[in-house]
């Protein structure tokens, strides 16, 4: 990507280093310039408006209006009008002549956000001016030329729309010539270092708060954590953590309770018990509940003897420049723990802790080492009380 496109992102807040995202600023790159409507897939949260904002301001129309409209948010009866504009008196209240969104973007860009949600008798007149470049206003009689770029954005499947009727087929097919799309959070695990780092220092600018930036351990829990709401909800985490923590250090233990119950729910199975009485259908759960601990104590036995036969060799963990910490180079004894004097819950205490210590409190590599997960080793850290 050119200088002048990769500062031109830069400036409107995009970041990205995963595969998965650079493909989609390289598809940005191809289509900007074309006179060509897009279509934007992506679940809630994950960037569409700023990537159409990014289609625009490097395309042609840069310097013409970008005009947003939330289909989903405006009443039923009142977006043909919206969009299209209105005569006076073609309605009730209808007071005044009236632009609309496509007379208001003339030459610039009109970007449909949620445009699953747009009614079947609007969703007429936009396949007629996608078209013919051209429409009337509510309650007029002379059609009205205008030259705008169509960008269409939505989180839902519109073939499925298609199929129960809820979508016109012919304006999915008008509206599909491009297609982008972008993927979840969780989906682009190396991004959410860069993504944090920036919006701290949007918010620190903004409120003027002095910022220290995170530790690794917050990190890992950033990268842990499998955002159901996206970069939305990463960027709204941060902004509070940040201004709640009033110039602290960022770690673990401050992000923690903003995502642990988020966090518990979406890593735990729900239950999908049927056609069972009440006491077959909690024997079940108790049983499953059963099962999960005896893997969990399993792994970490058979980590225990591991550990202690083999040095755990650092691995070096790139940190962002507002992460200061030496490295770190040290090995754990090869040697036998005395059973005399350590019960297995204290063995497995001293063993995380050697693992925490020998890799900085990176909780990934740690984890890696012991040979569990690292849902699991978190819970281990609450337990023995290893917070940092």
């Amino acid at each position: 990507m050119e200088k002048k496109e990769r500062n031109t992102l830069n400036s409107l807040g995009i970041v990205g280093r995963a595969d998965s995202f650079v493909k989609v600023l390289e598809t940005v790159k191809q289509v900007a310039p074309l006179q060509i409507t897009v279509l934007l897939f992506g679940e809630s949260g994950t960037g569409k408006e700023i990537i159409a904002r990014a289609i625009h301001t490097l395309s042609a129309r840069a310097d013409h209006p970008l005009v947003t409209v939330n289909c989903g948010a405006i009443p039923e009866g009142l977006l043909e009008s919206e969009l299209f504009g209105h005569e006076k008196g073609s309605f009730t209240g209808a007071s005044g002549k009236r632009q609309g969104y496509f007379e208001i973007a003339h030459n610039g860009t009109l970007f449909l956000d949620e445009i699953g949600e747009m009614p079947l008798q609007t969703q007429v007149g936009l396949l007629r001016v996608l078209e013919t470049q051209e429409f009337m206003r509510v309650g007029g009689t002379a059609p009205i030329k205008t030259d705008v770029r169509v960008i269409a954005a939505t989180n839902q499947n519109l073939e499925a729309q298609v199929t129960r009727g809820e979508f016109r087929k012919d304006l999915f097919y008008r509206l599909n010539a491009i297609t982008i799309q972008l993927p979840p959070l969780r989906k682009r695990k190396d991004d959410i270092r860069l993504l944090a780092a920036l919006f701290a220092r949007e918010v620190c600018a903004k409120n003027n708060i002095p910022f220290t930036g995170f530790t690794a351990g917050a990190f890992e829990l950033l990268r842990e954590y499998p955002w159901p709401g996206n970069i939305r909800e990463l960027k709204n985490l941060i902004e509070r953590v940040i201004i709640l923590s009033k110039g602290e250090k960022i770690d673990a233990d401050l992000i923690e309770p903003h995502l642990h119950t988020a966090f518990d729910d979406y890593d735990r199975p729900l239950p999908m018990i049927v056609n069972k009485s009440p006491d077959q259908a909690e024997r079940e759960l108790i049983y499953r509940a059963l099962v999960d601990l005896k893997l969990a104590v399993e792994d970490i036995r058979s980590s225990i003897g591991i550990l202690y036969q083999q040095p755990v060799r650092s691995i070096p963990y790139p940190l962002s420049r507002d992460v200061q910490e030496a490295p770190f180079e040290e090995h754990i004894p090869a040697r036998e723990p005395d059973e005399t004097s350590l019960n297995l819950r204290e063995m497995e205490k001293r063993v995380i802790a050697k693992a925490l210590e020998a890799y900085s409190g990176n909780r990934r590599k740690a984890a890696e080492a012991l040979g569990i997960g690292e849902r699991t080793l978190y819970r281990k850290i609450k337990e023995h009380n290893l917070e940092e």
